[in-house]
């Protein structure tokens, strides 16, 4: 039983940090280039946008889901298993996320290197 709240919980970390990743990155895209908006305006201005756009705060919300049940899978598991595989993971995620909900560019040594990190993954769950 402890080992699905382990792995359910990585299941957690991975969706809600990748959301978290994907909604900061569309936040950011829709705010434009930062610096040449300060250059601009001053830094109330930038901070006001970018706390504006509907996407940020979300974002931010999805990773503090992704970092408390990173705590909590740390709780039930060892960091040697919950570390790696969290991480690997989000790196797999963010790849197909990128790709499918950003319309990124997505090369094919970086889907290499993300089934290589599956691999590694399984290996270490096995």
């Amino acid at each position: 039983m402890k080992h699905a709240y382990t792995w359910g919980a990585i299941a957690v970390v991975v969706l809600a940090s990748t959301t978290g990743d994907i909604l900061l990155a569309r936040a950011m895209k829709q705010v434009g280039d930062v610096g040449e908006l300060w250059r601009r305006t001053c830094l109330w201005t930038v901070a006001s946008r970018i706390l504006r756009t509907p996407s940020f705060p979300l974002g931010v919300v999805m990773m503090a889901v992704g970092f408390y049940s990173l705590l909590f899978a740390l709780s039930w598991a060892d960091v040697s298993l919950v570390g790696p595989a969290s991480a690997s993971l989000t790196f797999v995620a963010n790849a197909a996320a990128a790709r499918f909900f950003l319309h990124e560019r997505v090369d094919h040594r970086r889907w290499t290197a993300a089934l290589f990190v599956a691999a590694g993954v399984a290996l270490l769950a096995g």
